[in-house]
């Protein structure tokens, strides 16, 4: 207990110099390979006539900021989700949250193409929202819905019907090029100014994901005992959701769908740190920015000098590591 306690402080406790050391890594490498004095050069003198000074600046700057923010927030999502429902393969990417995001986005561009970007993290909000309450809601008709597979064939049957329906309305209308950002995630095309309007929504919720790290604790130990030691279970699972939706629908409104960071990330976290979700959650926020960062970086040189989307790195990362969930835990096992 007391080593894991310690990874946990070591893991917040080095995460400055790991972020500091990420961005750097991020800034300096790519397409076109920048050195440490330019990026110096462009933070404290800025040229704005000087294109290396631009791109640090205006593109991969705010792409290293975009990722670790994303990460952060799919990863604490996963955690939540997992603790919540005592489900291994609960994340938002899984349940369908982030195809209930996408799809809700492909709705505003059709309907509403006049839509501003506060409108679109809106929109973005309704469509978790609305995944969430149908998987869930399905799961608890069907007999042994609720187990960890037989959740996660469901929510994977409900984003795969979203993404459909989003596809041919796409199609149809021809904004097939407009969405295809959105279900092919590519930092590079990230918008500076909407995580600037994120910012704040983020805020709230991971200040709810922390609060709601103890009452997790115990709800992940059954939803009986947390109701013998006098947890509001309903109220727990309910604000649980609404920081789901919330860190999901800015995600997705920023970056699109990315795949598996919230499945891998608690499951890391975990072993190091055990089971006390008030460290599980922090360092899952860690670990998770650290590591769709890093992914970032590498999606640069799989078809160098071309990119490649990062869901694609995720995907190879996370596939074989949902098989080995399966294989190792078996359905009806939880968290």
């Amino acid at each position: 207990m007391r080593a894991r306690h310690s990874a946990a402080v070591l893991i917040l406790g080095s995460s400055p110099f790991l972020i500091v050391f990420t961005i750097v890594i991020s800034v300096i490498y790519g397409a076109k390979n920048i050195d440490i004095g330019t990026i110096r050069e462009a933070l404290f003198h800025f040229d704005a006539g000087n294109v290396n000074h631009q791109i640090i600046i205006h593109s991969r700057l705010p792409r290293a900021v975009g990722a670790l923010l994303i990460g952060a927030f799919l990863a604490i999502s996963g955690a939540l989700m997992q603790g919540m429902t005592r489900n291994y393969l609960a994340s938002p990417s899984i349940m369908g949250v982030s195809d209930g995001s996408a799809f809700a986005i492909t709705l505003c561009m059709v309907f509403m193409p006049d839509s501003n970007s506060m409108e679109m993290i809106l929109y973005s909000f309704i469509g978790s929202a609305l995944s969430i309450v149908i998987v869930f809601g399905l799961a608890s008709l069907l007999p042994g819905g609720l187990s960890p597979v037989r959740m996660a064939i469901l929510g994977t049957i409900i984003g795969t019907f979203l993404s459909s329906l989003s596809a041919a309305m796409a199609a149809y209308f021809q904004i097939s090029q407009n969405i295809s950002f959105w279900y092919n995630a590519r930092l590079h095309q990230l918008n500076p100014e909407l995580i600037k309007l994120a910012i704040p929504f983020a805020v709230i919720g991971i200040v709810l994901a922390i609060w709601l790290s103890k009452s997790i604790t115990v709800l992940s130990l059954g939803e009986e005992i947390a109701l013998s030691l006098g947890q509001k279970t309903k109220l727990i699972k309910f604000a649980t959701m609404l920081t789901v939706v919330i860190l999901t629908g800015i995600s997705v409104a920023l970056a699109g769908k990315i795949g598996f960071v919230g499945l891998i990330v608690p499951h890391i976290v975990r072993f190091l740190t055990g089971v006390n979700y008030r460290w599980i959650i922090p360092c899952s926020g860690i670990v998770g920015a650290l590591f769709l960062a890093l992914c970032d970086v590498v999606s640069r040189f799989l078809n160098y000098p071309y990119e490649m989307p990062i869901g694609v790195v995720t995907s190879l990362l996370g596939v074989p590591f949902f098989l080995y969930l399966i294989r190792s835990k078996g359905d009806g096992k939880r968290v």
